[in-house]
């Protein structure tokens, strides 16, 4: 997960919540939520989601493709 946290989401009222570790801490205000393929991205500002796609745009369609994967260990989550 290169530099990736495992957090929790939970429920707050009828809402959901994720906790974000100290070290990812954001300015109090707004923030852009898209869904992408596998989860969200979360981004400080109207231009984050553009700044993150702009950021894999180099990468082909195949990158990656013949990468060798071990099996995934099996792990308690907590």
């Amino acid at each position: 997960m290169g530099n990736a946290k495992l957090t929790k989401v939970f429920t707050s009222g009828s809402s959901q919540a994720v906790r974000i570790p100290k070290e990812y801490r954001l300015p109090p205000g707004t923030v852009v939520i898209r869904q992408v393929p596998g989860g969200v991205f979360i981004g400080q500002g109207d231009d984050a989601f553009a700044a993150m796609a702009e950021a894999v745009e180099g990468f082909d369609a195949d990158f990656l493709a013949d990468r060798q994967q071990g099996t995934p260990e099996t792990r308690e989550l907590w």
